[in-house]
């Protein structure tokens, strides 16, 4: 069975953050182990405060969903068949941003990351992902 220990959280967190600098935006990056608890997390000098939530938020979206966020955007729209979902589970987060993290096929975590557009949250979420 394959974890996600502190040192590889860490390291995720790092490549995520290099990412935002490189694009020029802040972020808060979090990423959160398979039961969806927070294992490691960075507010970039600059991001948001409000993102602090979100970002954990996307994590623990994408690791209960089992599913990145952004799979749920259209599904939870009004009219759609999960209308609502984002009220259960203490919150949930339907846009891009939440990734999981896998190893040799099992899911070991997510990432979570905001502060930015969709896209560069989804971009520097996915410089975490390759980081693993």
């Amino acid at each position: 069975m394959n974890r996600l220990p502190l040192d590889t959280a860490t390291r995720i967190v790092a490549a995520a953050t290099a990412k935002a600098t490189e694009i020029g935006q802040p972020m808060n990056v979090a990423v959160v182990d398979d039961g969806g608890h927070l294992v490691a997390f960075a507010r970039m000098d600059g991001a948001i405060k409000a993102s602090i939530d979100i970002s954990i938020r996307k994590a623990r979206t994408s690791i209960l969903m089992n599913l990145p966020t952004s799979a749920l955007m259209d599904v939870c729209q009004p009219g759609g068949e999960l209308y609502g979902l984002e009220q259960l589970s203490g919150g949930l987060v339907l846009f891009g941003g939440g990734l999981l993290l896998e190893v040799d096929g099992e899911v070991v975590g997510a990432i979570g990351v905001s502060a930015g557009s969709v896209e560069q949250d989804v971009s520097v979420a996915e410089a975490g992902v390759a980081a693993l």
